[in-house]
């Protein structure tokens, strides 16, 4: 498997628990005090980090730091806008449309060789 794909399939996975650790205790956690959510948030994040750490290592063997960034925000806005029109029930607004053709831009010139 190339490596991009290898990091890319790994990064989707992290996204999805980081994602969850940072903004699922809103709707989820709601009547709970902060720090209840904090330290579930906390054990949702130990796992993020088991697969994002390989996986910038793993990026990092072919990609440069930069392109291995901008990945990690292309990734993070295509997790983030499902998850939180799917399961944070937010509206879908043309400032996520705005965003992602700005990261297709990023993304251009970054990889650009």
């Amino acid at each position: 498997m190339p490596v991009i794909l290898k990091t890319s399939v790994l990064l989707i996975m992290s996204n999805l628990f980081m994602t969850f650790a940072w903004y699922a205790h809103l709707r989820n956690l709601a009547d709970k005090k902060w720090y209840i959510a904090a330290v579930i948030s906390w054990g949702i994040a130990f796992f993020e980090y088991m697969i994002q750490v390989p996986a910038n290592r793993i990026g990092y063997s072919e990609l440069n730091l930069s392109q291995l960034k901008i990945l990690q925000e292309i990734i993070t806005l295509s997790v983030f806008v499902p998850f939180a029109i799917l399961y944070m029930h937010q509206p879908l607004k043309l400032n996520y449309l705005w965003a992602g053709l700005c990261l297709v831009g990023a993304a251009y010139f970054i990889f650009k060789t």
